[in-house]
């Protein structure tokens, strides 16, 4: 099947960073040919033209790191420090869920993350049902890196989410088995200790051996927290960085979600061994964690990408670029900090990379996977256009609202504002109804009337 998307402005984020007004062939899965209006591609027959004259086309965005088993906790987690978050909250929701809640819960989190230009995601489950998870991936047709959390200890961990050390390491090889590599290579796993307070050291070792003998990226939390941060290192007797490197858990096959709290030697670590930073600044700024030195880290060579990691109150990709912009130029009262192009880059190319596949995703460019979104920039917060820097744009103005088509691996997922890959009745109904059964089974009462 073939697609050409007529006439728009491409934000390419190739490597000359060209932004073009082109005609892009798309030919199944693939970008064919990226061709300037000067040229005036003619399209052979049997090719479906789709006008995009006056919208902007960009790369899909990718999550560094998520949680969409926790969609369903939106509203349910507030006005908690990390430490209480988890144990008074997040740890009995996620351990009352069951099979069907999750996938409820999975497929809120890609309907939002589809209309807002997410076509890419490393996801973090819960310890339970993964394969709801995955099968819910499958059908809406995302793609990303995906494992179930890992956890064989830790302060009010619920009985049911503590696991047996050889008991988890059986079942991820499991779902291993199952889902690396699904639907053509669109699906593959992680593997994933949840972070070092919830993981012996016997369970971090065998995760990390099973990861590497398997080829497998290794996706866990570290320095998110001053807390967390002290607990490392009563634990451990070190910073965290420092422990995680000294274990084997750094490398270009290692994604550390947050990175906020870290000494000048644990950043020098983090970009001398190529780890993936996966900065999540809606997170950090509700749970009060602190602000990533991203602009730092990016400076010292590391590959640092955004996401919108958990229950934190929505899921609007456009929205988390604009913010992680803005929380650099007031960390270092700089004007000129992470400025749009730089963000775009980090929502696009740094997060292709630290799903390993740099070659390709994160850029519109011939050979390249078709994973694309059209922006009408035609709104009222969006407007006026004239003369005005595209990527600046759709950075600091681009919502979800803007989103008119998303695309992954040459389908439409959405298109025209429409779903084409989920029920978006059903979808919203399902959610409602597996949240209110869950928080019964977590022990929460509803704070409004039916």
């Amino acid at each position: 099947m073939k697609i050409l998307l007529r006439g728009g402005t491409a934000v390419t984020m190739d490597g000359e960073r060209r932004v073009l007004c082109a005609d892009i062939l798309v030919e199944d899965d693939h970008i064919v040919s990226i061709t300037p209006h000067e040229e005036t591609f003619r399209p052979e027959e049997g090719v479906e033209v789709v006008d995009v004259r006056g919208k902007v086309v960009i790369p899909g965005l990718v999550q560094a790191h998520m949680h969409v088993t926790q969609a369903l906790f939106r509203g349910l987690c507030d006005d908690f420090s990390l430490m209480n978050w988890l144990q008074r909250r997040t740890w009995p929701l996620e351990a009352a869920h069951t099979a069907k809640s999750n996938a409820a819960s999975a497929r809120l989190a890609a309907m939002e993350l589809i209309r807002s230009g997410t076509t890419s995601l490393i996801d973090m489950g819960t310890t339970l049902h993964e394969d709801a998870v995955f099968e819910v991936m499958a059908e809406t047709g995302l793609r990303g890196l995906f494992g179930k959390c890992m956890m064989d200890r830790g302060e009010g961990l619920p009985a049911l989410m503590k696991e047996d050390t050889a008991a988890c390491l059986k079942e991820t090889e499991r779902l291993v088995r199952r889902w690396h590599m699904a639907e053509r290579g669109r699906l593959r796993y992680a593997v994933a200790p949840r972070f070092v307070p919830s993981c012996s050291e016997k369970l971090l070792a065998s995760a990390r051996d099973m990861a590497r003998q398997n080829g497998l990226r290794l996706h866990t939390h570290a320095s998110e927290n001053l807390g967390e941060i002290a607990l490392v290192e009563k634990l451990c007797r070190e910073r965290n960085v420092r422990y995680l490197d000294r274990i084997g858990y750094t490398g270009e096959d290692v994604i550390l979600a947050h990175c906020i709290w870290l000494d000048e030697e644990e950043k020098n670590i983090l970009a001398g061994t190529g780890t993936h930073v996966a900065h999540c600044p809606s997170s950090n700024l509700k749970l009060a964690s602190g602000i990533a030195p991203v602009t730092e880290l990016a400076a010292l060579g590391a590959n640092v990408g955004i996401g919108l990691d958990g229950a934190h109150n929505h899921m609007d990709a456009l929205e988390e670029v604009r913010r992680a912009s803005l929380l650099q130029k007031a960390l270092t009262h700089d004007p000129k900090a992470l400025p749009a192009m730089q963000a775009l880059e980090i929502a696009t190319l740094g997060g292709a990379a630290a799903l390993g596949q740099e070659n390709e995703l994160g850029s519109l460019e011939p050979g390249k996977k078709a994973d694309l979104v059209v922006l009408d920039m035609d709104m009222p917060h969006s407007l006026p256009s004239g003369g005005r820097d595209v990527v600046q744009r759709v950075v600091y103005q681009a919502t979800h609202e803007n989103v008119l088509h998303t695309m992954a691996d040459g389908k439409f997922l959405y298109r025209d504002r429409a779903f084409l890959t989920l029920d978006a009745a059903s979808t919203l109904r399902e959610a409602e109804e597996e949240c209110s059964a869950l928080m019964r089974r977590a022990g929460l009462r509803p704070l409004l009337c039916p």
